[in-house]
């Protein structure tokens, strides 16, 4: 018999704490250790219960969830699955931190049982918390980021031809937001190449994430808007249910089906970058869950486009850049912290930040 993954509660409202036992605890795969109000009493509690992943409220009597996670992820590293209401500003930063501390996933807190939504969000929360149990997380001592060291070690560089790409196209899903942070960071400020990107996020936290990036970055990062020319410098995010492409050399936003059950979707971007750009694209794959990006991806590298997937070694979870491994559709499969070198490199950037 498969043993029940172990899930510890936080959340403050008695209401919605007796509906996420009752939404968890009537799942098979899961054995509710505990259920608790505050930050606190999970402290308290991490250690005697040692709960395979935490169910996170973000606003807590008391220690809030940023801190939480830091907390937690010093102590007793835990997979934490940070789980939020439609959030204000406020919220909604410290959640993203939250990611950025350590925490693996964000997903919106379910509704009454009697609401249309309750079905799907409920499915959701438990795909989540299953998924997360499994990822190994490491201490984050006093680090407020999610980092896989800052030195990789020297790695090949296949043929490139730097100073010669016009656009950068990047797909990202669980565990995006901090890998996006580290990356964007890492290219600094003065890349030289339009960034457009794909995030697979909870449709209600878009524009807060998006807010987010642009203040933890040196980019001006915005959601992308039909018929914009994408300008230097900056990063354009795929907007809520739909999907962004490229078309005679500006940003297109399509309402067509999903692919790979994603919408938008890093197949479409990717796609639509090698029918336009061709060898003058690159295309990078980041951590996330399923396939979603690798067909597209695929079509970039067959155009002549240089293509990068996120090495196992680094994933929080390696499921789109295997994908595109299997396939055969990145060029160079790389930690994440030799991605940004790569990139500034091919951009004709250097070393330079």
């Amino acid at each position: 018999m498969r043993k029940k993954i172990r899930v510890l509660i936080v959340e403050d409202s008695l209401v919605v704490r007796e509906l996420l036992k009752h939404i968890i605890g009537g799942d098979s795969r899961f054995e509710v250790v505990a259920a608790v109000e505050s930050a606190e009493q999970c402290l308290q509690l991490l250690e005697t219960e040692a709960p395979d992943v935490i169910s996170l409220d973000i606003r807590l009597p008391g220690m809030n969830g940023l801190d939480a996670t830091l907390q937690i992820m010093s102590r007793r590293p835990t997979p934490i699955v940070v789980v939020a209401a439609q959030v204000d500003d406020d919220e909604l930063n410290i959640a993203m931190n939250a990611l950025r501390a350590g925490a693996l996933s964000v997903v919106e807190k379910p509704v009454g049982v009697t609401h249309v939504e309750f079905e799907s969000l409920a499915a959701k929360l438990c795909t989540q918390l299953a998924i997360m149990s499994q990822v190994r997380v490491v201490r984050q001592g006093g680090n407020r980021g999610l980092t896989f060291g800052s030195s990789p070690l020297p790695v090949p560089r296949p043929e490139a031809r730097p100073g010669s790409y016009d656009m950068l196209g990047i797909a990202a899903s669980t565990g995006g937001p901090q890998a996006l942070v580290q990356l964007l960071s890492g290219l600094g400020e003065g890349f030289p190449l339009p960034i457009l990107l794909v995030q697979h996020i909870t449709s209600s936290f878009l524009e807060g994430f998006v807010t987010w990036l642009s203040g933890a970055t040196p980019f001006k990062v915005g959601i992308a808007t039909e018929d914009e020319t994408p300008q230097p410098g900056r990063v354009y995010v795929a907007p809520v249910e739909r999907h962004l492409a490229l078309i005679h050399h500006r940003l297109s936003i399509l309402d067509t089906p999903a692919v790979c059950n994603q919408k938008p979707s890093g197949t479409v971007l990717f796609n639509s970058m090698a029918r336009e750009l061709g060898r003058k694209a690159i295309g990078v794959v980041l951590t996330g869950m399923g396939s979603d990006g690798s067909d597209g991806l695929l079509d970039m590298h067959k155009a002549g486009a240089y293509t990068i997937a996120e090495d196992a070694s680094t994933c929080v979870v390696f499921g789109m850049p295997a994908a595109a491994a299997k396939l055969g559709a990145a060029r160079e499969m790389l930690p994440l912290p030799a991605i940004a070198p790569r990139l500034r490199d091919l951009a004709g950037r250097g070393g330079g930040g």
